[in-house]
């Protein structure tokens, strides 16, 4: 019995697997919900604030094909006339991630200026050892996101 049973259900354990989901990982780091970039949070304040401010979604514009919230109007007509200059690094993904070849979530309020580029990270250890060799690390996070970028998506 169990010789003839067993080739019917040689198949029938597929339909019990889990699926999995295709991950799909944008360009650039926005909120899932309303696809603000880096949550919301004013790309232009990392560099004229001592904290980052939460942007405002009467102050948008649209760069990339991603909308990004200001602050102010002052930070919005800032970023529009710069915007590679205040946009983060790597899309906003994490900046140590990048540095060693794989494409990490970033948390908005764990970020460093350096060089007058913004870098966002997963974690305060990841600043850190980002900032025990900075040049080094953006280097190769640099080399790495020429080839990491061309698999993500644009939205």
């Amino acid at each position: 019995m169990l010789a003839f049973v067993l080739p019917l259900l040689g198949m029938a354990w597929l339909a019990i697997l889990p699926v999995r989901a295709q991950s799909v990982v944008t360009l650039f780091v926005t909120n899932p919900l309303t696809g603000v970039g880096i949550y919301g949070m004013d790309p232009v304040s990392y560099f004229t604030e001592p904290e980052p401010l939460q942007g405002r979604a009467d102050f948008e514009y649209i760069w990339q094909n991603v909308p990004w919230h200001f602050a102010t109007a002052a930070n919005r007509d800032i970023f529009k006339g710069s915007p590679e200059i205040y946009a983060p690094q790597f899309g906003g993904h994490g900046a140590m991630g990048m540095a060693r070849g794989y494409v990490a979530d970033s948390n908005p309020s764990i970020y460093v200026v350096f060089k007058q580029r913004l870098y966002l990270f997963y974690s305060a250890a990841n600043r850190e050892a980002f900032l025990l060799a900075p040049d080094a690390a953006a280097i190769a996070a640099e080399a790495n996101w020429a080839v990491l970028s061309k698999d993500l998506s644009i939205n």
